[in-house]
């Protein structure tokens, strides 16, 4: 029996299984959408029973719809639905109709949020602080209610619920501002697993979706973190305060429970099955050898996360347009400003290129921060906006994360490697259409803490965070590494924030609840964040390196009225650091420069030239200084006494 024959005879089937069975809608995707929107026609997935060769009847005047496609099975119906201009903002009542009744379901469509205070991206002024939800802060422990959370929540496990929500981030803005952090970046929202996870399992213990990236509804907020309307009043607040917020959202895969993975809505909606399924390579380079044939990036492109997240197909039509309008609909619902997408090289580049240009036509103002697990800045540089491959695509994609310096500041500062590859890491530049908008940081949720590798101290950690606060790019801080939290690999370096749970023995969100040595680097942070807001150079600056040594690197960011001169001693010894400023303008009329950290005496140019002694390991950040020219603090401070 040829496919074609099989195909028609299991519509035949369940056509004849259907006959007479009223239509059951169970949800409707996207459930409402927006007047203007610049997407046209809305394209909606039913949910249901008996569904087979439906169509839908619109609320009357202003709308239309058409391109109705059913599953076999009866289970779903795509529908395109046009909304004309004239359009009032209203919940309206369509009708799902089939040979063997009707079903009514409501569509709402809602008034756009305004431009102004909303959809701003992020970019090079910002200083992000990156929040784990779950592990942050608790501030409403209905959420943690034991019957609800089916066991889902305890604190003694680390892959458990914690019981951090949307409201204790409400209530920690305050704190987050004081860092002088100007965005925020959280984990997903999206609703996960309702039951503990019997396919991910680690030393007998079944886990959770904490975390927000295994998803079974697209279109809901986990009842964990809250409700969506709990998740607009964040995204507002956060504006009130002056941040910008970032979505974390997914497009590569879904949860293991999703219920599509054992019923999709269309044949190829993903790539593989439950059962016939290949698991991931990590192979990303391949996406970018021009060698390359198909069979020796599949595994990459098509493969199930962890071999247990089911891989979404984008190539399949449907699939590729519910993901455009899911991005859209969540920022349109809430105001999110920018994106950071997760596992960006496991896509076809086509779908990026596609998505992208309809999140940029839509919000023009949107930026979106690509996330692609690798050290090599020419793959880096190969996903980034302006780049177009050997594929002929360009993705879209704005910015993405720069793990490529992650990763020699932590064999410089930690390891004990030379500086020098941060120099080096910096001379790759050239391969990223834009490096100034990079991502900077120095550790996330996928990695062990910084304090928890062999080898790091304060002084090195100072040393880091001194380096993406004042080189190019947008700095990244994880929650608790400005008190330097402990962790190591998934989910030790997801601990919970001290303080922002009920029970817990102190309160590091306040300077009383942190030991000396946490609040050593939480002032050193907070020195950095008001420091890159005042200085200018510090954020849009051009750089020009100054000096290039094995343990020690200078480095000035300018701009046509100013400059700072950065210098990082990595040695264990002091080091007298000596090297030309006379081409930077700003600096011509300078008689001495002012070290902001307050580590280094202030230094006196002669002819141009820079000449101090840097403790060992140890930054400094000049400024022109504000006082009268002397050859030292010391004789500064006898001058005011005299």
């Amino acid at each position: 029996m040829n496919s074609s024959l099989k195909v028609l005879i299991t519509v035949i089937f369940f056509a004849i299984a259907a006959f007479g069975q009223q239509p059951v809608i169970n949800k409707v995707e996207p459930p409402s959408w927006w007047l203007a929107s610049a997407l046209k026609p809305v394209r909606i997935l039913i949910t249901g029973k008996n569904l087979q060769g439906g169509r839908v009847e619109t609320a009357g005047a202003g709308f239309s719809s058409t391109n109705f496609k059913s599953s076999p099975n009866g289970h779903y119906l795509f529908a395109d639905i046009s909304i004309a201009e004239t359009v009032a903002p209203g919940n309206y009542e369509f009708t799902l109709v089939t040979a063997s009744g009707r079903s009514p379901f409501h569509f709402e469509i809602f008034q756009p949020l305004p431009q102004t205070g909303n959809f701003q991206g992020f970019s090079q002024d910002d200083f992000v602080y990156f929040i784990f939800l779950d592990r942050f802060a608790d501030g409403d422990r209905k959420n943690n209610d034991p019957e609800k959370s089916r066991g889902l929540y305890d604190r003694s496990k680390p892959r458990r619920y914690h019981g951090g929500d949307l409201q204790g981030a409400i209530e920690k803005l305050g704190y987050v501002k004081s860092l002088g952090a100007t965005a925020i970046w959280t984990t997903p929202i999206y609703d996960n697993n309702d039951q503990l996870d019997q396919l991910e399992v680690y030393d007998g213990e079944p886990t959770t979706g904490y975390h927000g990236y295994g998803p079974i509804d697209f279109y809901a907020v986990d009842e964990h973190f809250g409700t969506l309307e709990k998740l607009r009043e964040f995204v507002s607040r956060a504006h009130q305060a002056g941040f910008v917020v970032i979505q974390d959202q997914i497009a590569n895969h879904t949860g293991p429970y999703h219920p599509w993975v054992d019923d999709p809505p269309t044949p190829t909606w993903f790539n593989g099955t439950r059962r016939d399924h290949i698991a991931n390579n990590w192979q990303k380079w391949t996406t970018m050898n021009p060698r390359a044939s198909y069979q020796t990036q599949r595994s990459n492109l098509e493969g199930w996360f962890i071999d247990i997240l089911p891989d979404l197909n984008q190539n399949d039509p449907e699939v590729e347009k519910y993901l455009i309008q899911n991005s859209l609909w969540w920022i349109a619902r809430t105001g999110f400003d920018a994106i950071r997408m997760d596992t960006l090289p496991h896509v076809p580049r086509k779908f990026w290129a596609n998505w992208s240009a309809a999140i940029h036509r839509e919000f023009p103002r949107i930026n979106i921060l690509g996330e692609l697990f690798d050290t090599d800045p020419a793959l880096i540089g190969y996903f980034q906006r302006g780049r177009r491959g050997h594929d002929g695509i360009d993705t879209g994609i704005d910015t993405l994360f720069d793990f490529s310096l992650f990763s020699t500041i932590r064999s410089a500062f930690i390891g004990g490697q030379p500086i020098r590859l941060v120099s080096q890491t910096f001379a790759h530049d050239w391969l990223y259409p834009r490096p100034e908008v990079l991502v900077t940081f120095l550790g996330n949720h996928d990695v062990p803490r910084f304090m928890s590798e062999k080898g790091a101290t304060i002084s090195g950690m100072k040393l880091a965070l001194t380096c993406i606060m004042t080189s190019r790019g947008t700095p990244i801080l994880y929650y608790g590494d400005e008190i330097a939290m402990d962790g190591g690999g998934d989910p030790d370096n997801r601990r919970d924030f001290p303080g922002g749970f009920a029970g817990d023995s102190r309160n590091a969100f306040t300077a009383a609840g942190r030991n000396a040595t946490e609040n050593e680097i939480w002032n050193f942070t907070a020195r950095l964040g008001a420091l890159r807001r005042e200085l200018e150079p510090l954020r849009r600056g051009r750089t020009l390196d100054l000096f290039d040594g094995e343990q020690q690197m200078a480095f000035a960011r300018f701009t046509d009225d100013n400059a700072v001169i950065v210098v990082i001693n990595n040695a264990k010894t002091s080091e007298e650091i000596s090297f030309d400023v006379s081409m930077l303008k700003p600096l011509v009329a300078a008689e001495s420069l002012t070290d902001r950290l307050g580590n280094v005496e202030d230094v006196t140019l002669v002819s141009g030239k820079f000449t101090a002694r840097i403790p060992a390991r140890t930054a400094a950040i000049f400024t022109k200084s504000n006082r009268p020219p002397a050859s030292s603090v010391t004789e500064v401070r006898r001058s005011l006494k005299d």
